[in-house]
């Protein structure tokens, strides 16, 4: 879907912002680019969409490099979301909305339609909020409006540049349940870029942790925490064992529940790392405690718990 091809950018003044980045993204995948201040990682997002261009190398999507297309082209396929809520004020939400594809010569039947099925979408009712100024919603609706906005013309791919970032933290949860509902039903390739790792963790299907510009690891949630590639890794990560007990991740079973045939089963006295390398290959599994099921451990609950422990404190252990 986009790949990056030995791409680097280098500025006036000589230094690197990025280096030699190669990277496949995959259709339909929410993929996060995290890393320290200055790591690269929104130079790399921009010059999807050519906001910043490439000094070396070729990003291509869908088997053409973005240099073959046509400028407008490019960026009404691509949807932007910045962490600056940059709705129009002097425009009506419906209005806000409906942007890209008036541009796009929609008519107008259809753009109403567009316009009351996304703001559904995330929860806001159309009777009550099209008509409405952006000065009349809160900061978290506005932003709301801002992801709703990028997807109204049904593009392809979705850019997040650190979108939730400046919300508070009940309004930043909201909003990552809902992009994950949004990706659910919609499926877009999303590029989201994030500083904070428990923020990757529940999001993303991948993450690509980036360091001075290069790349340091590409893996999955699981992957990161039961196999990080070096220290850097292992301390932006937060944790080598995690002191959590393995009741926390264990959600009882209903009385009399019949498991599948397949579920996989452990024991309360498996090392968590074990239980990390299941997860990563089964949605769930089964604990079983004196020949019993006491319950079972859903791979999303697990990342969630553990992380919360993630840079906000959470103990581990050598």
């Amino acid at each position: 879907m986009i790949r990056f091809e030995q791409v680097s950018k280098k500025f006036p003044n000589g230094t690197f912002a990025v280096k030699s980045v190669n990277l496949e993204i995959k259709k339909g995948e929410f993929f996060v680019l995290i890393g320290p201040s200055g790591s690269g990682k929104t130079t790399t997002l921009k010059m999807i969409n050519r906001l910043i261009e490439l000094s070396e190398g070729w990003v291509w999507i869908n088997g053409k490099k973005i240099s073959d297309y046509d400028i407008n082209e490019l960026r009404w396929n691509i949807g932007y979301v910045l962490q600056q809520i940059a709705l129009f004020p002097h425009m009506t939400i419906a209005e806000n909305i409906a942007v890209v594809p008036e541009l796009k010569n929609w008519d107008k039947e259809k753009i109403a339609a567009r316009v009351d099925e996304l703001l559904k979408m995330v929860g806001l009712d159309p009777s009550i909020y099209r008509n409405r100024k952006p000065s009349e919603l809160s900061g978290g609706q506005q932003q709301r409006v801002g992801v709703i906005r990028a997807l109204a013309a049904d593009p392809e791919i979705l850019l997040m540049d650190e979108p939730f970032s400046a919300l508070d933290p009940f309004s930043r949860e909201k909003l990552q349940d809902d992009m994950l509902e949004i990706q659910r039903k919609l499926k877009k390739t999303i590029v989201f870029v994030t500083h904070d790792m428990k923020e990757a963790m529940k999001l993303g299907d991948r993450i690509c942790l980036m360091k001075e510009g290069e790349i340091v690891q590409v893996s999955t949630p699981n992957q990161f925490l039961t196999n990080p590639a070096n220290d850097f890794v292992r301390e932006f990560v937060g944790s080598r064992k995690f002191a959590i007990n393995l009741n926390e991740l264990i959600t009882p079973a209903p009385a009399g529940q019949v498991l599948l045939s397949d579920t996989k089963t452990i024991s309360l006295s498996t090392p968590l790392s074990e239980v990390l390398e299941k997860l990563a290959l089964f949605e769930h599994i089964s604990v079983m405690e004196g020949g019993k099921t006491i319950g079972i451990i859903n791979r999303q609950n697990a990342l969630k718990v553990m992380s919360q422990y993630l840079r906000e404190g959470g103990q581990s252990y050598e």
